[in-house]
């Protein structure tokens, strides 16, 4: 599959996803449903009902659904999350009150996209915080209630990707490491509850460098089974990404190789 996150950011956001979706190899977008074109995102993916659309879970670098009031502890008085992901998540560890904050915050956005009429085709997280062993432990004990079926278990192949890519070594190094860790930590659960994941994850170790020539040569390397190849398309910020997505040679390798694109409720 291949999905774009930040559905529902901004206008150049949601033109890019729409139209990766019709003309390219576009499969599945994650919602972040606070932000301020979310409600535009939700009219174009009822426009476009092939499209399966999922929860971007906004915990860090967004805004809440709750008010201020209700999660001091998580927001400012402006109801926008810390943007430092690593502090945010070291205060989950370590506040009771953080953490009863944030499954009311979680609970109300997945609230929020129900109220949407849209089925949930999955779960993520902004910058896979959903991951962090406080959100996913929130999110499967709750998972038959708040019907979630699907989650990314974001887990690159750093050998293949090294392989494919050049630079950015230290980010690489450290995310593949990072979410190497809590990907085999969480995988039994999800296997617990019959939560659906796809057996790799792509687009990680990018970086916002998902471009043609690394899906052109992606393409030829998958491993055998399911892959979620995810990006940030847009028409102004990561307009190579949108490029990538749409580009003719790209569509004409998937049909070569006999590439099936499927969403996560096709799992």
């Amino acid at each position: 599959m291949v999905n774009a996150d930040d559905f529902g950011r901004s206008h150049g956001i949601n033109a890019a996803v729409v139209r990766a979706h019709r003309e390219g190899i576009l499969t599945t977008a994650s919602l972040m449903v606070n932000e301020s074109a979310a409600a535009e995102a939700v009219a174009l993916a009822r426009e476009n009902p092939r499209l399966g659309v999922g929860l971007h879970l906004a915990l860090v670098c967004g805004v809440s659904a709750l008010p201020p009031q209700q999660i001091p502890n998580l927001v400012d008085a402006n109801g926008r999350f810390s943007g430092n992901a690593a502090f945010a998540g070291l205060g989950y560890f370590f506040s009771p009150a953080r953490r009863r904050q944030l499954r009311a915050e979680i609970e109300a956005q997945l609230a929020g996209f129900r109220a949407t009429g849209l089925e949930l085709d999955h779960i993520d997280g902004h910058l896979h915080l959903h991951l962090h062993p406080v959100v996913f432990r929130i999110l499967v004990e709750n998972a038959e209630r708040w019907g979630i079926r699907a989650m990314r278990l974001s887990r690159d192949r750093f050998f293949l990707n090294a392989r494919l890519a050049s630079g950015q070594w230290p980010y690489r190094v450290t995310h593949a490491m990072v979410f190497g860790l809590l990907s085999a930590w969480a995988r039994p659960a999800l296997a617990r509850k019959k939560i659906r994941h796809t057996g790799s994850v792509f687009g990680l170790l990018q970086n916002g460098r998902v471009d043609a020539a690394f899906v052109g040569k992606l393409l030829g390397e998958l491993p055998p089974g399911d892959s979620e190849l995810y990006s940030h398309p847009s028409l102004d910020q990561c307009r190579n990404e949108f490029d990538a997505l749409i580009d003719p040679a790209i569509r004409r390798r998937v049909q070569e190789l006999g590439i099936q694109l499927i969403r996560y409720q096709d799992l």
